[in-house]
């Protein structure tokens, strides 16, 4: 196969897996923008949830029946149980808990971001992922490397890795 062979095919693949995968790189830059706001109420609305538990209720297992990660109790008095996402009666066993939780829409979009190797997501990832790297790869065949072009991208690039790890280890 010959280098202009090479180079066509590169740009053709790079043109069109380019065209498919806009769509998700739409999604995942939404997404990407919500997720970093995932620490703040932007966007978030208020949810109470209510949930009753039997009598004899062990307090240490609130946070886990509650799925609340680091669950600390503020204080208890008169049988009631206070902490920061809302009360736990001792006596009745009802639980009132309030979050802040994004729309349904955008909640769907951010686990996208989150999924692990047991989420269907999993293979959406791997297989973006796998299609960013080939477009790394790709983008050097879309020029000659004797050209201009050339070597300004390799240029920004190299400015591009630098960038990186320095906001990364800084």
């Amino acid at each position: 196969m010959s280098k202009t062979t090479v180079n066509t095919k590169m740009r053709i693949y790079h043109r069109y897996l380019g065209f498919f995968l806009a769509g998700i790189m739409a999604v995942y830059a939404i997404s990407g923008v919500v997720m970093i706001f995932r620490d703040t109420d932007f966007l978030k609305s208020e949810r109470t949830i209510e949930k009753t538990f039997s009598s004899n209720f062990k307090i240490e297992e609130l946070g886990k029946a509650l799925r609340i990660r680091d669950l600390k109790i503020e204080k208890v008095a008169n049988g009631i149980v206070y902490f920061k996402q809302g009360t736990f009666n001792k006596a009745t066993g009802v639980a009132k808990v309030t979050s802040k939780e994004l729309p349904q829409v955008l909640e769907k979009l951010s686990q996208i971001h989150k999924a692990s190797t047991n989420d269907a997501l999993f293979f959406l990832n791997i297989f973006f992922g796998s299609s960013l790297l080939f477009f790394v790869l790709s983008s050097f065949w879309m020029f000659m490397p004797t050209t201009k072009i050339f070597k300004k991208g390799i240029y920004f690039a190299i400015g591009g890795i630098i960038l990186t790890l320095f906001l990364i280890f800084v």
